[in-house]
């Protein structure tokens, strides 16, 4: 059994680091020997720091996994399964806050459930817990990475800081960003232009648009406020992409644009497809509120020869027939020879 299954493992484990869920004859075992709970929606089920010692699948509803800091929060839905490790370390600290975003059916698991488990179908449970340890250790390499690209972020930060003390007040630092997204606004936007023309400073090699598809659509049926944290959630993404020397903005109202440095269009349709798959990450769980909503992105190179204005206008093309083209997508202007 376990030959007929190696081919899948790897490709399953790798899913998992996103859509940690249980195969149908998985679920099936463990609703066997688990235990249900039925929690109401807004209930904490644990706090990031709390010692746990079980593990828990989602029969129904949703449940929010709140990593803290920019991360983007993770929602999980039924068949998904968390807080695994709790269950195999024992006593493990919880690395996120829990909270049932819906009405819930849980299944809980305990140390004694487990062994039943096990005792029951030991060859099953081999499988699962390889996958686990796969998207345990696959995560823990993205933090790493993370973490490093974070620390080079943060000495840039300080460089740049050193250079422009004796220019920006904190006041004048506060005015460069947006307030609900965290990101620069265009008063930011505007003074990293002027800094990028220094001698030594270089301006960015390329531009994304990114605006959201039907964001009225979510004000109109949902209100403000979740629109609001769909902004949120796009922002979050664009953080997260954002590199070294390059910027994030809130251009206003759903319009976002990414500036990148040391960019050729490989590398700009990279940026912009790992956008496009974070947000159809979110989108593909089932949510009675929406999280965040499809996007669309102009790409362009620029002519460092040229202004902003000429920039944006190239991008807004680009953009445009993203739009036409019915959204959901990236697009090159339809002058650049590389467009398709």
């Amino acid at each position: 059994m376990a030959d007929e299954r190696e081919p899948g493992v790897a490709h399953m484990a790798m899913a998992e680091i996103v859509h940690p869920v249980l195969s149908p004859d998985e679920f099936a075992l463990f609703s066997r020997f688990a235990r249900q709970r039925q929690v109401a929606a807004g209930e904490v089920l644990f706090r990031r720091g709390d010692s746990g010692d079980a593990m828990f699948v989602i029969v129904s509803g949703i449940v929010d996994l709140n990593f803290g800091e920019d991360l983007v929060v993770k929602y999980l839905g039924p068949g998904e399964f968390f807080g695994e490790l709790g269950l195999l370390i024992g006593d493990h600290r919880r690395g996120a806050d829990a909270r049932a975003s819906t009405e819930l059916s849980l299944l809980e698991l305990g140390h004694p459930d487990f062994q039943k488990l096990v005792d029951h179908d030991p060859g099953r449970v081999a499988f699962f817990l390889r996958r686990t340890i796969m998207r345990v250790v696959s995560n823990e390499q993205m933090l790493i990475r993370q973490l490093r690209r974070r620390n080079h972020d943060l000495e840039a930060a300080l460089d740049n800081l050193y250079t422009t003390t004796h220019q920006l007040s904190h006041t004048e630092e506060l005015v460069r960003t947006d307030e609900l997204t965290g990101l620069y606004n265009r008063r930011g936007l505007t003074l990293y232009l002027q800094e990028c023309r220094q001698p030594s400073r270089s301006p960015p090699q390329g531009l994304l648009l990114i605006d959201c598809d039907r964001f009225k659509r979510i004000n109109d049926e949902h209100g403000h406020l979740v629109g609001d944290r769909v902004l949120q959630a796009v922002a979050n993404i664009l953080r997260s992409v954002v590199q070294p020397g390059g910027l994030a903005c809130r251009l206003g109202g759903d319009e976002f644009c990414l500036l990148v440095q040391e960019a050729d269009a490989e590398a700009l349709e990279h940026v912009a497809g790992f956008i496009l798959h974070a947000v159809h990450g979110l989108l593909e769980r089932s949510q009675p509120v929406p999280r965040v909503c499809p996007v669309s992105i102009g790409v362009s190179l620029l002519d460092p020869s040229r202004d902003w204005n000429d920039w944006y206008a190239h991008a807004d093309s680009a953009l445009y027939e993203a739009k036409r083209r019915g959204g959901n997508r990236l697009q090159w202007p339809v002058d650049w020879l590389g467009a398709g």
